[in-house]
């Protein structure tokens, strides 16, 4: 046996590098990670055997009198109707079943060095299976956290699964976050464990974990740990704890779990106050993974193999479901990118996966698009001249195109002879579908990218609806509109003015269980008969598209009364003017509106601050209208006085398509720097913070309405 265990281990540890240089657990993964498996195994040694079928044919509930609970380890009735009948799963069974289905499929891939290392669906499972003998092992305890910290890796997902299976609840940190704000997750979690990627998120719990009552040890996944604490583990260690744990002991924990029970917190970003806990069940995971996902027309393995890159925050609802959950679910490639993707190498990743299907914050289409921008500008003449003549071409096309008319001979020769080749620059060859979500995406980016050929299928939604409430999708688009409603959920609006906009409400199986501890915020959220409040709000055309117009706690009403939805007059300043980055519209308990402007800059790309120098396509702006100024201090101040010119007319031009006198900007400022995640101008998804703003800015926004 000692022989036979020692070559197969060898074989293996070449396949899974997750488990490399550790001869002891190679032994156990030769057994653990053998891709030949039946599902009779995936249970063997659970107290009750049981098949694979009566695995999926549903989970038991826990009892539960409320839509709603406020704490860890309560439990909630299930939306459940005759929209959506289905029975409820646990993410294990979910899980279970995409290894019979899936199980040889390439699961994650890590790109170490210059060499993809991939990890299959087998392999997966069974590793989380170990960190969850590990979480175990450490004295993980039922409805307590594990708190994750770091960029996405299989690392972050297999310590989330493993979470799960332990009957925990996972709790993901913002790698941007400072120690008081991981002290804040942490503590209010309950975490017995903090997983970090490396001495620098390290550092941070360092400084705060004596705080932390019910912290029992820290694993750190990236990097060698500098000394060797009591109760601090490398990755490797850590996977290796757990050797005596029982696959019984851990199957009658995995068995024991209700779907209608938590394990999930994503935190809200806290712009208004403290962070809020979202408590997320199996069945909002499960059941959304499957029906949000559909929704956006992504596909089983069995049908098409899905590839994507993970780059986006994992403790942000829409990476979490989109990389982590729907990946399992249909049996997805995950790619993940490197730490420095919003630096910049996110299309060297993009260009090496070719990705079937890729998702973006709007501030990422933004920068995609100023990149391309960029590249155009720098051709020649001719090539210019093409490159202009295509777009415009692709961009008719699209606006008028309905999914079952033919596309014309010109905008096919314009597609293959130029589009094709600038969507394979950016990784886009064998990309299909491309979303963008967690915040409103502006017009002048849409129709952008519809010049190369590329529909953005927005998603709407939110934490407390575990992501997607809406979604675009191949067979449901409309040009600016957030789609339809998922199938199976439900909506209506609320407070319907004159002009058909309402506040939106959501119903279905995707509705949070409630905000961990607090109960009034909870109360807040929901109404009296289970709707969630978005705060959000909308019309609904015939065909049932959504457009979003804006948020109620951001509309501004002005001293004399007027409502004033701020998302429309920015998106109209910054179509006219290409040289504004940001755009913020003053005016609440005001008398006329003002704004707030930054320019487009280079980033730094080292700490990803704003420079001094402006963007490529701000120099040529400035050059069109007769400035020789490339850094933003050669303009600020009224320096400029031809660019300041050049603004006033646009923004005379945004006024001039304004519904009234209100509505018109009276007064506005350039700052001296665009707003970013490292100034707190902008969230960790790039999502402009309004309240944070205000703050910050106050002087020069006073200076607006001195008399």
């Amino acid at each position: 046996m000692g022989t036979a265990a020692r070559a197969g281990s060898d074989c293996r540890e070449s396949q899974c590098p997750l488990l490399s240089n550790r001869p002891p657990i190679c032994t156990f993964c030769s057994r653990m990670l053998d891709c030949s498996l039946n599902c009779d195994d995936l249970l063997s040694n659970a107290a009750e055997k049981k098949s694979i079928e009566e695995v999926l044919a549903g989970a038991e509930l826990a009892p539960a009198q409320c839509l709603w609970t406020t704490g860890a380890s309560g439990s909630v009735q299930l939306r459940m109707d005759e929209l959506c009948p289905e029975q409820p799963i646990t993410v294990h069974q979910v899980f279970t079943n995409t290894v019979q289905k899936y199980g040889k499929l390439t699961a994650l891939a890590s790109k170490r060095g210059n060499k993809w290392e991939k990890v299959t669906f087998s392999e997966y499972y069974h590793l989380s299976r170990m960190a969850t003998k590990g979480f175990l092992k450490l004295g993980l305890e039922r409805f307590h956290s594990v708190a994750i910290l770091g960029f996405n890796s299989a690392e972050w997902f297999i310590a989330a699964v493993g979470t799960v299976f332990a009957g925990g609840i996972i709790a993901g940190i913002y790698t941007t976050n400072s120690p008081d704000s991981c002290l804040y997750v942490a503590k209010d979690s309950r975490a017995n464990v903090i997983v970090v990627e490396n001495q620098k998120q390290l550092d941070k719990i360092l400084q705060v974990k004596d705080k932390l009552p019910h912290l029992k040890a820290i694993v750190q996944y990236s990097g060698s740990l500098k000394e060797k604490l009591p109760n601090f583990y490398s990755w490797e260690e850590f996977m290796g704890l757990g050797l005596d744990v029982s696959d019984r002991e851990l199957d009658e924990v995995i068995i024991s779990q209700k779907a209608n029970q938590c394990c999930v917190l994503i935190y809200t970003s806290g712009t208004t106050g403290s962070p809020k806990g979202v408590m997320l069940s199996h069945d909002n995971i499960t059941w959304t993974a499957h029906h949000a996902s559909r929704a956006g027309d992504m596909q089983p393995a069995e049908i098409r193999h899905e590839s994507l890159v993970s780059y986006l925050p994992l403790s942000h609802i829409a990476a979490q479901i989109y990389d982590l959950w729907t990946g399992i679910q249909w049996g997805e490639q995950v790619s993940f990118a490197q730490p420095d993707a919003l630096k910049g190498s996110l299309v060297d990743t993009l260009r090496e996966v070719t990705p079937t299907a890729h998702m973006g914050v709007p501030r990422v289409w933004e920068k995609i698009m100023e990149k391309i921008k960029e590249g155009i500008s720098r051709c020649g003449y001719m090539k210019r001249k093409l490159v202009t003549w295509a777009m415009s071409v692709s961009l008719e096309a699209n606006q008028r195109l309905t999914k079952d008319e033919e596309k014309s001979f010109l905008f096919t020769l314009a597609d293959s002879l130029v589009l094709h080749k600038l969507r394979a620059e950016l990784g886009f060859s064998n990309c299909v579908k491309f979303f963008s979500g967690a915040a409103p995406i502006g017009s002048e980016t849409l129709q952008f990218f519809l010049g190369l050929n590329i529909r953005l299928y927005e998603a709407y939604g939110m934490s407390e609806s575990s992501g997607p409430h809406f979604m675009s999708g191949p067979k449901a688009y409309r040009f600016s509109s957030c789609g339809k409603v998922v199938p199976g959920c439900q909506y209506k609006l609320v407070n319907i003015d004159a002009d058909g906009i309402g506040e939106v409400c959501f119903w279905g199986r995707n509705v949070f269980m409630g905000f961990l501890n607090l109960e009034d915020k909870t109360k807040e959220a929901l109404d009296e008969d289970g709707w969630l409040r978005s705060g959000d709000l909308g019309k609904v055309d015939e065909d049932g598209f959504l457009y979003i117009t804006g948020r109620i706690k951001e509309l501004i009403i002005t001293a004399g009364g007027e409502n004033v939805p701020p998302l429309p007059i920015e998106d109209a300043v910054k179509q006219e003017l290409p040289i504004i980055s940001n755009a913020m519209l003053i005016g609440d308990k005001r008398k006329f509106l003002s704004m707030l402007l930054t320019l487009k800059c280079t980033i730094n790309p080292e700490t990803t601050e704003p420079t001094d120098i402006l963007s490529l396509e701000a120099v040529e702006f400035c050059q069109r209208h007769g400035s020789q100024s490339t850094n933003v201090s050669d303009i600020i101040g009224g320096k400029d006085k031809i660019v300041y010119q050049s603004i006033e007319e646009g923004i005379a031009r945004a006024n001039s398509k304004a519904t009234s006198n209100a509505q018109r900007i009276q007064k506005w400022t350039l700052l001296g720097k665009d707003f970013s995640i490292v100034g707190g101008e902008l969230g960790p998804t790039m999502k402009l913070r309004r309240p944070v703003v205000l703050h910050m800015y106050h002087g020069e926004i006073e200076n607006f309405y001195r008399e």
